[in-house]
């Protein structure tokens, strides 16, 4: 599919990964959909790129609130066609801790967040999606996930982020599948070790040390490098069904 003219929903979008695809999406000439928590980020993203741009403060976890953005977006831009799933939380724990098992709730909001939240997008906007009027190759549309390489290589302290993580992988062909009768592809990024706010509060030299883990290039990830495959996925029609990582080739240790 191509970009531009058409209409996008990027959660998580008023930074890290999901910032920069906005970015991106907005200078190829699509119109998109900020869905975020952080109301103030969200706003100031928004003004700033001016026209074609819409925030919805959302909670993805929450059908009502999905599902008040959903249609926010179709009112505003007459559809949906690409849905990039960006929102996400990564609070490390052990299973066995300092303080005794980690507390089921903390497992729970994990799960909510990053696999539950992102289920609950994908459903909501893929109602509106089939009905797009299919271009000449068949498609409605591009649903585009994120994982993390934790999802095959977790570290210590990382059970309910990998777990978390692996049920969008595990996800992603079913529901490829599914919607391929629909022209829907769906394809999941793993991305590796990224330069985004959930790295921004460790200390320079960690931060340092962390990318030259990476065997090539030897640096943390570019936001603008995951929102420049996202735009290829979009506009590659045999990407479906897939997870592609997206890591400088590094596979992560036990700890």
């Amino acid at each position: 599919m191509i970009v531009r003219d058409n209409a996008a929903i990027v959660t998580g979008g008023a930074s890290g990964l999901g910032k920069a695809t906005v970015e991106l999406l907005i200078r190829e000439g699509a119109k998109v959909s900020i869905l975020d928590l952080v109301e103030e980020a969200g706003e100031k993203l928004a003004s700033e790129l001016g026209e074609g741009v819409l925030f919805v403060k959302a909670d993805v976890t929450d059908e009502e609130s999905v599902q008040v953005a959903v249609d926010k977006t179709v009112d505003a831009f007459g559809g949906i066609h690409f849905v990039v799933n960006c929102a996400g939380i990564g609070i490390p724990g052990k299973v066995l801790g300092k303080k005794g098992p980690m507390p089921l709730s903390q497992f729970n909001k994990i799960l909510q967040v990053n696999l539950v939240g992102t289920f609950n997008v994908i459903r909501l906007a893929a109602v509106k999606m089939v009905e797009n009027e299919p271009n000449e190759d068949g498609e409605r549309g591009v649903i585009i996930n994120t994982a993390s390489v934790a999802a095959f290589e977790g570290q210590i302290g990382q059970p309910a982020y990998s777990a978390s993580k692996g049920g969008v992988v595990g996800m992603t062909l079913p529901i490829a599948r599914e919607f391929a009768d629909y022209g829907i592809r769906v394809v999941t990024i793993a991305p590796g070790i990224f330069d985004t706010p959930m790295l921004g509060q460790l200390p320079e030299k960690v931060r340092d040390a962390l990318g030259k883990m990476v065997p090539f290039p030897k640096r943390l990830g570019r936001p603008s490098e995951y929102a420049k495959l996202v735009q290829h996925i979009i506009e590659n029609p045999m990407l479906n069904g897939e997870v592609i990582r997206l890591d400088g080739a590094i596979r992560m240790q036990p700890k």
